[in-house]
């Protein structure tokens, strides 16, 4: 066998190829190239396109279809009864491995990814469950860190659907979408067998149809106001809400919340007699630098500090998004409580150098430079505005703006406002997408009416933003952000990517 490359030799090669660049941006590339390569090789498109086989594709199409009768994730009974119901008749599959659960208002996604990508490095089989998807249903069950194969999807739905018509004929309602969805993932995952589920709630807690776990870690990622006409009006009453993930003796994670949140979750915390790790008390970030393509980090966890960790994703909420996730982890193996020590932090650099996140300030597209970002509230507005200003500094931004009508789409553009030179109004696939008119007027209250242009249709959308972008010149720096759904994200990837 062949010994390893000195990684040093490795930066001189790269600078020596860079030759014909600027020197200093030279060096600056190659550290970061370096750091990447402590993740491996490039780990490609972590969304899964349509099957290629047409037999394939049609079976998936028609599990979509019989889904799409069913109620959609927007409307609730709120019950979880009739999920326990399916689980019941399944076997339990949900206690066949232990779960992480986690909740919040924003990052919940991004911080699963770290928490699974942290827990496969220690070469743990996991189980991911996310919503909603960016291009493709079988994203949101996920095995080893990747979607399930769509033969996998159907073959799963297959086998809980005489179980899911059971449960239908003996309940008042039928299984809703997410329901359903939610029970095939928690039978691949007994199936598959994982060592460990990871657990997004698709709404709230108490009642979320995931909530039929007893994690022994409960992470909550920072709660604003959105779904305020289901959770509640105030923070603290979208807490209380969340805070039905604690159970009976477990370790919750807590990120930074706002006080009356903290307050409701510290309460339940103790009445469930479990531990709680608070972000800036027990774990946080203590240092954080813009890198090419993502940042380097400090993060102190429960056993104590990791340095060099380099993660490439853009934005403070990101750096904050992975310090939950480490405490998360460490919480699992038992860090802070029966051992005080770190986890092994050539590992931890590994897995967070690996991470991924579709449709978070992602780039898809150069020259002008394309970024796709699923914020949909005025906080994760708020957190990508800043996270485009300190890593990109564009010369001049266009955004690309669809929201779904249940959303607070002018705290949203109010949000974007500073950063973006002008904006697009459109609107993408969902059937609950913002009408283009109104979310234009809308638009026009916030920037006026000489920064807002319309053009209903997403593909005519983002030409007519990269038109806008492109009227800097090559070397002008302007570039475009589609954002304002996870929908338009999906719509926009699709387009991009494909092309």
């Amino acid at each position: 066998m062949s010994e390893p490359s000195d990684p040093n030799d490795q930066f001189d090669d790269i600078v020596d190829e860079e030759t014909n660049r600027d020197p200093d941006l030279a060096v600056i590339e190659a550290g970061s190239r370096t750091l990447r390569t402590q993740g491996g090789p490039p780990q490609g498109d972590p969304v899964p396109g349509r099957p290629e086989d047409p037999e394939v594709e049609k079976a998936l199409r028609e599990v979509e279809t019989e889904l799409s009768t069913r109620w959609g994730e927007t409307k609730l009974e709120p019950s979880v009864t009739r999920i326990a119901a399916l689980m019941d008749v399944l076997g339990e599959p949900q206690r066949a491995y232990p779960s992480i659960h986690i909740t919040g208002t924003n990052g919940k996604t991004s911080t699963a990814r770290m928490i699974e990508a942290l827990l496969g490095a220690f070469e743990l089989r996991t189980g991911r469950y996310t919503s909603p998807h960016v291009q493709t249903i079988t994203e949101r069950i996920s095995l080893d860190g990747a979607p399930i194969s769509a033969e996998r999807f159907v073959e799963t739905y297959q086998d809980v659907k005489p179980y899911v018509e059971l449960v239908d004929a003996r309940e008042e309602y039928r299984l809703s979408f997410f329901e359903v969805i939610t029970g095939m993932a928690y039978a691949a995952f007994a199936d598959a067998p994982v060592d460990v589920a990871v657990v997004e709630v698709g709404m709230g807690g108490t009642w979320d149809a995931t909530n039929v776990i007893d994690a022994s870690v409960a992470v909550v990622t920072p709660i604003d106001l959105d779904h305020t006409d289901r959770l509640g009006s105030t923070t603290a009453e979208i807490a209380a809400e969340k805070s039905g993930i604690i159970k009976q003796g477990s370790t919750v994670i807590l990120a930074q919340q706002p006080v009356d949140a903290a307050q409701v979750l510290l309460k339940k915390a103790v009445e469930a007699d479990a531990t709680v790790a608070r972000e800036g008390m027990e774990f946080g970030v203590v240092s954080r630098e813009v890198a090419v393509g993502g940042q380097l980090l400090t993060l102190r966890g429960l056993g104590g500090e990791y340095d060099n960790v380099y993660l490439p994703l853009h934005g403070a909420y990101q750096a904050h998004n992975a310090a939950v996730a480490l405490a998360a982890v460490e919480a699992f193996f038992g860090i802070g409580a029966e051992h005080a020590r770190t986890l092994d932090i050539d590992t931890v650099r590994r897995a967070f150098a690996q991470v991924a996140s579709p449709g978070r300030l992602e780039i898809v597209r150069s020259s002008p430079t394309v970024i796709l970002d699923a914020a949909h509230n005025p906080h994760g507005a708020r957190a990508t505005a800043e996270g485009v200003s300190e890593a990109f500094g564009f010369s001049r931004l266009i955004g690309v703006v669809s929201t779904s009508g249940d959303k607070d789409a002018k705290g949203l553009l109010e949000a974007f406002e500073p950063i973006f030179a002008e904006v697009v109004i459109t609107a993408n696939s969902n059937p609950r997408a913002t009408d283009v008119d109104a979310l234009a007027a809308t638009a026009v209250e916030v920037f006026g009416e000489d920064r807002v242009v319309v053009e209903p249709r997403l593909p005519d959308a983002i030409e007519a933003a990269i038109t806008l972008a492109e009227e800097e010149g090559e070397y002008g720096g302007a570039g475009v952000l589609v954002t304002g759904s996870i929908f338009t994200v999906g719509d926009a990837r699709l387009l991009l990517r494909r092309g």
